[in-house]
């Protein structure tokens, strides 16, 4: 393995047991990782299209999701986006192989730029203050932090524990080995702030359902949907710029860009509350924008609506 982290994360508490399945996983992955691409890749598209066929319940999410962005499209043309979602899943599952395993730093050179330009725009407009990065569920977007941070760029990630401890640890291993920090969601606040002052680029994924106790609705898609407020918040405390970035992959089906957007205006009026719910707007149409144009390769089968507005009927049924 790497010789600059030959254990897990010190940041984890692993009991004996967790620690024994960390290894164990990251020997599968080193071991899986010689594996050539033209082996590897056709073996992630054939565990995405049989995911497809096997995995019914998120299948539903993802066409009551579909329904809901496109409604003008046949059932048959959303089909066909949904299988594509699971297909690039398919192959990001590959590429995690490579970025877990041997040989991890060949991703740099399949991930470029398109519009790096306004990223410098952003640090020079808020010197000071750092880039808070709005990111999503597109592409391969394991490798969006870990790219940009082979680039040689500052980089932090948040990251939310997961109850699989060893599963964490090879996750949080494979993006510190890129040169990636993480930030734990528990005690992100204080961390974030102190790296955006030092000049950091922190990607925060904004695409997902927020429990009712962070949420604001604003609309995706048209529908209501639950949306922390604490990303506006922290990028009112910090002075930090927000910057659309998302990582698209290409038609070749193994190279990826990094598409970076100019900076988001953000509303900064007296009134706090509604400042936070116009901003949180407007990042969610950058999101819903990126994702019409990339339809193939976001994430439907998250249920993005599950928490509804008090009086609303749910939007799933399983």
């Amino acid at each position: 393995m790497d010789s600059n982290h030959k254990s897990p994360p010190s940041d984890l508490e692993l009991g004996p047991k967790d620690r024994l399945i960390f290894w164990l996983l990251a020997g599968a992955a080193h071991a899986l990782s010689v594996i050539p691409d033209f082996v590897l890749y056709p073996l992630g598209v054939a565990g995405g299209w049989l995911a497809y066929h096997l995995d019914r319940g998120h299948v539903k999410v993802g066409m009551r999701n579909l329904e809901i962005a496109f409604p003008e499209l046949s059932v048959a043309e959303r089909r066909r986006i949904l299988r594509a979602s699971y297909l690039n899943h398919g192959r990001t599952g590959a590429e995690y192989i490579r970025l877990a395993g041997f040989f991890h730093r060949r991703l740099k050179n399949r991930v470029t730029y398109s519009g790096l330009e306004n990223l410098r725009d952003a640090q020079r407009r808020h010197p000071g203050g750092g880039v808070l990065v709005l990111a999503a569920h597109i592409g391969n977007f394991e490798l969006l932090a870990p790219g940009h941070a082979m680039h040689g760029y500052r980089t932090g990630l948040v990251h939310h524990t997961q109850r699989f401890l060893a599963g964490d640890a090879l996750v949080t291993f494979a993006r510190e080995r890129a040169g990636v920090q993480i930030i734990r969601k528990h005690k992100a606040a204080r961390e974030m702030l102190r790296s955006l002052r030092r000049g950091s680029a922190i990607g925060i994924p904004l695409d997902q359902n927020a429990k009712r106790s962070e949420a604001i609705w604003v609309p995706f898609f048209g529908e209501p949907a639950s949306t922390p407020s604490a990303f506006d918040r922290l990028a009112m405390i910090s002075g930090a710029a927000v910057l659309p970035a998302f990582i698209v992959r290409q038609p070749d089906g193994r190279s990826h860009v990094i598409e970076v957007l100019p900076v988001i205006e953000r509303q900064q009026t007296e009134d706090k509350d509604a400042d936070v719910l116009e901003n949180t707007r407007r990042y969610q149409q950058a999101i819903e924008a990126a994702v019409r144009k990339y339809p193939e390769q976001w994430l439907w089968t998250h249920r993005r609506y599950r928490t509804r507005p008090r009086g609303s009927k749910p939007i799933y049924t399983n």
